[in-house]
């Protein structure tokens, strides 16, 4: 934490907006004091959304005016406050109670903010009631990248304010749309999904904030399974409401967004992400209203830990994982050079970090020209895959062949590492088919990578081992036996994209 706004200072950025998704003010106190200490302008944030229909627990203007009073009692230095609204669900009323509530309670000169989104198309009303309530900033952006999940148009805001006597930091027309139609320019072969710029009237429903939500489905539309975003989204109401009402900004948004996956791809409550399950422990804070008691006895019981009520930074104090000496031996295991930067970027982004510097971390940029290219390549592709070498798995035994379309010899460069040719006549319509390995499949309950086999052939495994570990939608998936047996197979390598229902082991 001290080393992040050390960095931060380091390389120019001025002002750190300093939220907490729980409203636990203890999780504000030490990044606020260290924020400070390095010269930068502390921004102390209440974050704050409205609940699907239906849902009541916190998230009210008490609740808000609680959380700002503990703030102001704690002795948190700050130098502003922002509300920060989760994809600008929260409805322009209580946008407005809520800075008018709060400009009472501020000393005089303080500078109030409001941070919203036109995910759900009401940003716009938003931002006029929090004007109107005595709100000193507004957050915008420029398009193409200008609203629904990003923030509402420059020009859009001067249009909804023409005729008041607002300032918006004295913007010429002209000028921002210069700037826009360059800009619009630069960023042409670059590839937004379409929900990044469109308000959906549902998000209220969900919620969730813009950047998850365009993480979240561009990794459902590469993985096959955009189908069910629907689905996702019902399942969220009950996410958020067992999960102790904290407010859907990261990264409890993207908690409540892998629980609410999981409980559509493998059933309600069958597994538990991470995150989420520790969340409702306690380990990240204290949740604005207690979560479930049977979602938290669930939680302990799959990830095989105890609830807590201490609070998260001395957890994480304890923690030796998470100590710049444990990740400045990584970067020597690595013969990464041992910078402050390094340091940051390894404890901050662990093996993902690690790759970064190492000059292998994956590059998520996407460009129109190159999609076109690869849609091309594949058309292409599948044309001709029927020929090329391959690998099969029989009986736990490797099989590398070479297969060639058509009528042709088709011949079986090595079997278990010993090379062999077999001819097959090229009046044979159809190769024999392989033989098939018996045994119960285990199949993947969610389309992903598989990150790491556990187990290997031959291996005796009781039921729940772990087989294989797949990364699917920011999690790590485990695979595991369904009843004890033999390993017979496994039937992916390392780095293999796998489709759910696909078969990835078969045990004995």
């Amino acid at each position: 934490i001290d080393l992040h706004a050390k960095m931060l200072k380091k390389h120019g950025t001025t002002t750190i907006r300093n939220f907490d998704a729980l409203n636990d003010v203890e999780n504000l106190k030490y990044s606020g004091e260290r924020i400070v200490h390095h010269g930068l302008k502390h921004e102390v944030v209440v974050t704050m959304m409205d609940l699907p229909p239906g849902c009541f627990g916190a998230h009210t203007v008490e609740f808000y005016e609680k959380t700002l009073r503990e703030i102001l009692d704690s002795g948190i230095p700050y130098s502003s406050i922002c509300f920060k609204d989760a994809s600008g669900t929260s409805n322009p009323q209580k946008v407005f109670e809520t800075i008018q509530m709060a400009r009472r309670l501020i000393p005089e000169g303080t500078h109030l903010r409001l941070h919203t989104h036109e995910t759900a198309g009401v940003s716009v009303a938003a931002y006029m009631a929090a004007l109107e309530a005595g709100v000193d900033g507004i957050d915008m952006a420029a398009a193409p990248v200008s609203g629904g999940t990003s923030q509402p148009d420059i020009l859009t805001m001067l249009h909804a304010t023409k005729g008041m006597n607002y300032d918006l930091g004295g913007l010429e027309i002209d000028k921002v749309l210069t700037y826009e139609k360059e800009l619009q320019h630069c960023l042409a072969d670059y590839f937004m999904p379409p929900e990044a710029t469109m308000v959906s009237p549902i998000i209220p429903f969900s919620p969730m904030p813009g950047g998850a939500l365009t993480a979240n489905t561009q990794m459902m539309r590469d993985n096959g399974i955009m189908d069910r975003f629907p689905e996702v989204i019902a399942a969220m109401t009950e996410v958020v409401e067992k999960g102790g009402y904290g407010t859907s900004v990261t990264p409890v948004s993207q908690f409540y967004f892998q629980q609410a996956l999981n409980n559509v791809m493998q059933g309600p409550w069958n597994a538990i992400a991470p995150g989420y399950g520790r969340m409702v422990l306690g380990y990240f804070g204290k949740t604005p209203v207690a979560p479930d008691p049977e979602i938290v006895r669930i939680a302990s019981e799959k990830l095989g830990l105890a609830p807590t009520t201490e609070k998260a930074i001395d957890l994480a104090n304890a923690d030796v994982s998470k100590s710049l000496a444990t990740w400045i031996d990584k970067l020597k295991a690595e013969n990464i050079e041992i910078t402050e930067e390094n340091i940051f970027i390894a404890a901050a982004c662990h093996d993902k970090g690690i790759a970064f510097l190492k000059g292998n971390g994956e590059l998520n940029v996407r460009k129109i020209s190159n999609m076109k290219k690869e849609e091309e390549s594949k058309s292409q592709g599948s044309r001709s895959m029927g020929s090329g070498n391959y690998t099969v798995v029989v009986d736990g035994q490797k099989f590398s062949v070479q297969v060639a379309e058509g009528n042709v010899d088709i011949q079986v460069v090595a079997v278990n590492g010993e090379s062999t040719e077999v001819s097959v006549p090229a009046t044979v319509s159809a190769p024999k088919a392989a033989p098939v390995v018996n045994g119960f499949e285990i199949k993947a309950l969610l389309p992903g990578n598989v990150w790491k086999i556990v187990a290997n052939p031959g291996q005796k495994v009781n039921e729940g081992d772990v087989i294989l570990i797949l990364e699917s939608m920011k999690m790590e998936i485990d695979v595991v036996a369904p009843k004890s047996g033999i390993v017979k197979s496994i039937n992916v390598a390392t780095n293999d994209k796998v489709a759910e229902g696909q078969v990835v082991a078969i045990l004995g």
